[in-house]
């Protein structure tokens, strides 16, 4: 078998938690992958160290002040590497012409337009960021079937689905003998919480995962399963599916990461570490395998695998993004947008667990009369549902 041949690697969001285990599969694997560039929000410190680490030709921060001290300190350590600033930069490295593949794991709805910019460039696309499909998923996947790009889902559990269905599985489910789509969900730290104890949550209780580690804003989501209704949302676009083929199924192990019920009656599933170096490592070899630095699974440590179905009553993000999905049009990014100033409230305390929910029903409830038919307008719902969140948070602060 020949060697392949070693490609140029973007990662969007490299300082977040996907960025660094990407980083660490990457450094595994000198001999198939380099490192084109690197791009932080404002973690300047720890891009300063990933570039003395990784060596990347670009790096990326949002404001000019950080970009100016992050070339400051990389002259000093004698690291060639360029350093760039703004949206238009991030875009610029997703697309540039020697990228092989793009890591898209800016975390929100700053993710959307560089993570567009890789599919139309044709780029093989490892999404992580989830707001490329929820806010414009029509769009998106328009942009991933002209430009000929490879989209490959790095979420765990789309990751487990995209193992489990055929390799060609666009044009509906019932075409490959799939009945339906299970998307496994941990429950977050609140499962077994009652409703009065779950709205009243801290922010460090709703950050505490029990089995995975990841960011302080999508540890919220996993908490009050917005996390679910958004890969819901996802999973829809991804494997042409409509919301009501899709269950949730509460796995508080986190060992099967989501299953495929075919019309055979059997249901195929993935299994492993709640480790997220596994899909991306799937995504970066795809179709190949490599070595991703995780253990394989240890059933007879496991020794149980429990399921339960997932409580609307006490997390009821779950239901409001299966009914966005089912509304269409710019309903899914209103209750993203949403969903971004209300668990950013609540991080500053100045919301309570309990409601986030409700500033989200109330902005998805209210009348919108734009659509999401072009980027310009997926960006003005985004910015029409912040200002109604915004208000809603005040109201409910005051």
């Amino acid at each position: 078998m020949s060697q392949p041949s070693c490609q140029w690697i973007t990662v969007l969001g490299s300082t977040g938690s996907i960025g660094i285990s990407t980083l660490d599969v990457i450094a595994r694997h000198p001999d198939r992958y380099r490192v084109y560039a690197l791009t932080a929000h404002t973690s300047k410190e720890a891009l300063l160290d990933q570039c003395l680490a990784h060596h990347p030709r670009v790096a990326v921060l949002n404001h000019a002040d950080d970009a100016d001290w992050l070339r400051r300190a990389l002259d000093d350590a004698g690291q060639p590497t360029e350093v760039l600033t703004g949206r238009e930069a991030l875009c610029q490295v997703a697309r540039e012409a020697c990228v092989d593949a793009v890591m898209a794991a800016i975390v929100g709805a700053a993710g959307l337009l560089p993570s567009l910019a890789a599919a139309e460039a044709g780029k093989r696309v490892l999404l992580a960021n989830k707001e490329a499909l929820v806010m414009s998923g029509a769009l998106f996947m328009q942009a991933v079937e002209r430009s000929g790009a490879t989209l490959l889902p790095i979420d765990s559990e789309h990751n487990a689905i995209y193992q489990c269905l055929p390799a060609a599985h666009r044009g509906g489910l019932e075409r490959y003998g799939v009945r339906q789509l299970l998307l496994t969900a941990s429950g977050g730290p609140f499962r077994t919480w009652s409703a009065a104890e779950v709205a009243n949550a801290t922010p460090d209780q709703a950050c505490a995962h029990p089995n995975w580690s990841m960011g302080r804003k999508i540890s919220v989501d996993s908490a009050t399963m917005m996390n679910k209704g958004l890969e819901l949302i996802e999973a829809c676009w991804l494997f042409d599916a409509a919301p009501e083929q899709i269950q949730v199924v509460v796995h508080p192990q986190s060992v099967i990461h989501s299953m495929a019920a075919y019309i055979d009656g059997s249901v195929i599933a993935q299994l492993g570490n709640p480790d997220m170096r596994i899909p991306i490592a799937y995504g970066l070899a795809w179709p190949e395998r490599i070595e991703a630095g995780v253990e394989t699974l240890d059933l007879f440590q496991i020794a149980q695998l429990d399921f339960e179905a997932p409580d609307e009553a006490r997390f009821p993000c779950l239901r409001l993004a299966r009914e966005a999905m089912q509304k269409g049009g710019a309903a899914p990014a209103i209750l993203n947008a949403a969903n971004e100033v209300a668990v950013e409230a609540f991080l500053a305390e100045k919301l309570s667990f309990g409601e986030i929910a409700e500033v989200v029903e109330n902005v998805v409830s209210q009348p919108y009369a734009g659509n999401a038919d072009t980027i310009d307008n997926v960006l003005a719902a985004d910015q029409w549902a912040r200002q109604q969140a915004v208000q809603k948070v005040m109201q409910l602060a005051g």
